[in-house]
């Protein structure tokens, strides 16, 4: 079966063990948005974790860890509370950062850039890590943000299981919603855990994603942002 037949079939309940791992291998996503269902927040927090908790301690216990030893007895509560609290939050639309946005008094018309900003997020086929950079950069159309928010997008959208490809479109539609404004470019510069502790186990590539729109569609837009970013 081709990658497109199994992202489009109706039997997903019914796929093989094959087909999962081509999903999983091919970093294959169904959509933009993050999938989620409509039930995901009626829950509370705390209900959460203890659910989690519970089930992680499973988990344990069926690898053949003995959940008695003194390092090992909390780790089911920590796990549970590092997933909903920390690498996970991004899930809930309450922890979305708040943006205020300022005039731009000073005119400034020419591209602001802001590389090089830390993004750690979990791939959502095995659950393992993704660690690297993102760079972004905007035309203001009349409003400004504050540089801090640009990092905090960043995070808000990496702390959920991701696909590269659908991060770097959500932190560049995010940009172009709050700033009002098409002139947006985002390039995400990563490495996935997925392709080199396991699989392959390729540890020297990485994985780069461009979105770019407005007057980033220009060459030398585009060339004068890649210039900046060392790329």
């Amino acid at each position: 079966m081709s990658a497109d037949m199994i992202m489009n079939s109706p039997e997903t309940d019914t796929i093989s063990s094959d087909d999962i791992d081509v999903i999983g291998d091919e970093h294959m996503m169904t959509g933009e948005e993050t999938p989620i269902r409509a039930d995901a927040f009626d829950m509370s927090d705390s209900e959460k974790i203890a659910r989690i908790s519970q089930h992680f301690r499973e988990i344990m216990l069926t690898l053949g860890l003995d959940l008695n030893d003194d390092s090992l007895r909390g780790t089911p509560q920590r796990v549970a509370k590092m997933y909903v609290k920390e690498i996970f939050s991004g899930l809930n639309p309450a922890n979305k950062p708040s943006v205020a946005l300022f005039e731009n008094k000073y005119r400034y018309n020419q591209m602001l850039v802001e590389k090089n900003i830390t993004l750690y997020s979990n791939c959502e086929h095995h659950f393992v890590p993704i660690y690297g950079v993102a760079h972004i950069a905007y035309i203001s159309s009349g409003k400004v943000i504050g540089l801090s928010k640009l990092n905090r997008i960043v995070q808000y959208y990496s702390k959920r299981p991701q696909v590269q490809e659908r991060l770097t479109m959500q932190i560049a539609r995010e940009l172009q919603k709050i700033l009002d404004t098409p002139h947006v470019a985002v390039v995400i510069d990563a490495k996935h855990m997925c392709v080199s502790s396991r699989g392959i186990k390729d540890v020297s590539s990485a994985t780069v994603t461009s979105f770019y729109d407005g007057h980033f569609l220009e060459e030398h837009r585009r060339t004068e942002f890649l210039s900046y970013i060392g790329m």
